[in-house]
């Protein structure tokens, strides 16, 4: 068994310990996608809030790329799925942010604020949130 591991080139070794880890994500991943699929489709409406199309975030083909081998074809699909499903992700939970909250964080060291709030109110101005508040 040690023979046939150290003839491994060491990048492939290491891609081969990483896959449970990337592969291991996508059961968790689907069943996320399940119940933001419930959410979306029964709270958006009752929001008011538009329904957000998955295809504009999900796009899923790169697998008819000729030249690309059949794994590689397997890891476009899944990385197509898997970097689509979280934008959109991002894109629900932003647009129920900006509905139910709309306030920008407090600016810190290191914090990356998110695009969907550079419309958001600023953060600790009382009087805009009051405003907010009364347009609901």
């Amino acid at each position: 068994m040690y023979n046939k591991i150290s003839k491994l080139h060491y990048k492939g070794l290491r891609h081969l310990l990483a896959l449970p880890f990337i592969w291991g994500i996508s059961i968790p991943m689907v069943v996320l996608d399940l119940f933001l699929e419930i959410y979306h489709h029964v709270a958006f409406p009752l929001y008011g809030i538009p329904i957000n199309k998955r295809s504009d975030y999900i796009r899923i083909d790169r697998q008819k790329l000729s030249y690309l081998s059949g794994m590689d074809k397997l890891s476009c699909m899944y990385c197509g799925y898997a970097n689509g499903f979280a934008a959109y992700t991002v894109k629900i939970a932003g647009d129920t942010e900006k509905y139910w909250c709309g306030i920008k964080h407090s600016e810190g060291k290191g914090f990356v604020p998110q695009p969907h709030q550079k419309d958001f109110l600023p953060y600790g101005d009382k009087k805009a949130y009051e405003e907010f508040v009364s347009r609901k």
